[in-house]
């Protein structure tokens, strides 16, 4: 298991975002250091100053994307699936030797709340491909609703799917998974991503006929 304090540094590739910024600031609020990266450098240093106000003496600042995953030992890739291949491309140079941790589910087509598989199998599996084999990419969070993420005292009442090839690496985004107040499920391998994935749009669909924005996955059967 993976304790929290040896993750080092954490870069949240596209944290200014609503999802990204909100994982960042609940892993500030843990204890962890955390790098929240932009396109632009400034906007990502004002972000991070204004969930500092907001949090108080927490290890949390801004860079460039290719700057945040420079200085990281763990990148976190929150960003549309329609930017990922190019801000993958741009973060390359920072990204050999660790494990990249994909937020990202692909939502195509006109009707979100319908599963259409990414052209590589799955957003995860396309990111693997790019990276190649000196960067581990393992898929989680991407069932987990971004509307509660910005308030830290909200329970999440949501499990996190986690695909990786290797235990130890699906064992850091576990890790994440406790800091942000979820619990981290182990779920195989990085081609089951397209099951996770697809069950983004299932969820959304589940919102929409009930009227929530809350909806998530919850697995019953294993220890708590």
């Amino acid at each position: 298991m993976t304790d929290m304090q040896s993750l080092g540094v954490i870069a949240v590739i596209g944290g200014t975002g609503s999802e990204g910024s909100g994982f960042a600031m609940r892993w500030a609020r843990a204890g962890l250091d955390v790098i929240i990266g932009s396109r632009s450098s400034e906007k990502g240093q004002r972000v991070a100053a204004e969930l500092r106000q907001k949090l108080g003496d927490v290890r949390l600042r801004g860079a460039s994307n290719l700057e945040a995953a420079q200085m990281a030992n763990v990148v976190v890739l929150s960003v549309p699936y329609e930017s990922q291949e190019a801000i993958i491309e741009s973060i390359k140079p920072g990204l050999a030797g660790k494990v990249m941790v994909t937020v990202v589910a692909p939502l195509l087509g006109e009707k979100k709340g319908r599963y259409t598989p990414a052209p590589g199998g799955s957003a995860a599996m396309e990111a693997q491909a790019q990276v190649g084999h000196e960067t581990r990419v393992v898929a989680a969070f991407q069932n987990v609703s971004a509307h509660h993420l910005a308030d830290p005292e909200h329970q999440i009442d949501c499990d996190v799917l986690v695909c990786g090839n290797k235990r130890a690496d699906r064992e850091i985004a576990v890790a994440l998974a406790k800091a942000a107040g979820m619990r981290g499920v182990h779920a195989g391998a990085l081609q089951n991503a397209a099951v996770v994935e697809g069950l983004t749009a299932v969820l959304i669909s589940i919102n929409a006929i009930y009227k929530t924005r809350n909806a998530g996955i919850r697995i019953t059967g294993i220890d708590a």
